[in-house]
């Protein structure tokens, strides 16, 4: 894989659509253990888009959770621009809590979408579940103060599943430090929390111009310091070691199935490394036994923040479902990251509380 030159908008809008392709990718299979995958699909496993929740390139819980923490890092902006004081994992915390709105019902029938401001909660398409996890309804259901830790021990990968954008803050170690602050307002073990502090340092390495091994082990290395980051550790540096094999593929049983943060964090990125291209990549990580979308998502994050939205195929990035909302996000996103936007003028559209 060569790296190419790319604009900040291409990186976000690479990760941002990657990962929503590798979720789709994976949705079909998400619940289904490789004999059965093969017998659906053949012998290379699913290797396209197929319908899932009767929609043909369906996104899950995961990209949706990641697109509104991307508003939620754009919201916090706003509000620090006009209000000179914020705390973005409170902010992101919030918007989790109109991701959570989405999932109770439907749009039509939902009347707290009244007092829901906005334009992504607005958006008739993400009203629908998703197999959300258990653990993120359940926090967002029971902790309503915002930033607070959740009162449970879950590590499950629906904090690293979201938390790449945060990688895209110029601060590496705020990136970091967000992300795992934010991972802890609905997973309070922490292998979930520094998983996504994991992925945002990769991410922000990517963001920067890095090559993947010299991101991973740069995150790698930030971590040795943390106390309660082992496992994580761990897990990454086992994906390194398989990584370099020539039977990769059959050995990723080894990495887990990805239901926990750490093991889909290592899937994902053994993965990417291995691969010969993007495409492969995410194929290879959603034909296992476990948590399917997930790993590809993950996945598609990582190599599209590298490579660029350019790297998928189209008949992926034109028909995932939501490329248009993507499209939107990864452009506000960046302007934000460039330091170009205009707080007053968009606070309709994400208001800054």
């Amino acid at each position: 894989m060569t790296l190419t030159p790319l604009t900040l908008h291409d990186r976000i809008f690479g990760c941002l659509i990657g990962g929503a392709c590798g979720d789709a990718l994976g949705a079909p299979v998400e619940f289904l253990h490789i004999p059965e995958i093969r017998r659906v699909y053949g012998d290379r496993g699913i290797t396209d888009f197929d319908t899932a929740y009767g929609v043909f390139g369906a996104i899950t819980d995961d990209t949706q959770m990641t697109l509104f923490t991307v508003e939620g890092l754009i919201r916090a902006e706003v509000r620090f621009s006009l209000k000179g004081i914020c705390h973005p994992p409170a902010v992101v915390h919030h918007a989790y809590q109109r991701w959570y709105a989405t999932q109770q019902n439907g749009y039509d029938d939902n009347p707290e979408l009244l007092d829901l401001d906005g334009w992504l909660i607005k958006e008739r398409r993400l009203w629908s579940r998703r197999a959300p996890g258990n653990t993120c309804l359940s926090a967002l259901k029971t902790n309503r103060s915002l930033s607070e830790s959740a009162k449970n021990d879950s590590k499950g990968c629906g904090t690293v599943m979201r938390d790449a954008p945060f990688g895209f803050l110029p601060d590496v170690e705020q990136a970091f430090r967000f992300a795992v602050q934010t991972a802890r307002t609905t997973h309070g073990h922490p292998s979930a929390a520094f998983s996504s502090g994991a992925l945002a340092l990769m991410i922000n390495s990517l963001a920067k111009g890095c090559s993947l091994p010299d991101a991973v082990q740069a995150a790698l290395v930030r971590l040795r310091g943390e106390d309660g980051a082992g496992e994580v550790v761990e897990s990454v540096r086992k994906a390194l070691d398989i990584a370099g094999q020539p039977d990769w593929r059959q050995r990723l049983p080894e990495v887990g199935r990805g239901w926990v943060a750490e093991e889909a964090l290592a899937i994902s990125v053994l993965c990417a490394l291995a691969a010969d291209t993007p495409e492969e990549a995410l194929i290879a990580a959603v034909n296992h036994d476990g948590d399917s979308d997930s790993t590809g998502a993950i996945a598609g994050n990582l190599l599209g923040t590298l490579h660029g939205s350019a790297a998928f195929p189209t008949r992926w990035t034109e028909r995932v479902e939501l490329a248009d909302v993507i499209a939107a996000l990864s452009a506000d996103f960046a302007t934000m990251i460039e330091g170009r936007l205009d707080a007053e003028s968009v606070w309709d559209r994400y208001p800054g509380h």
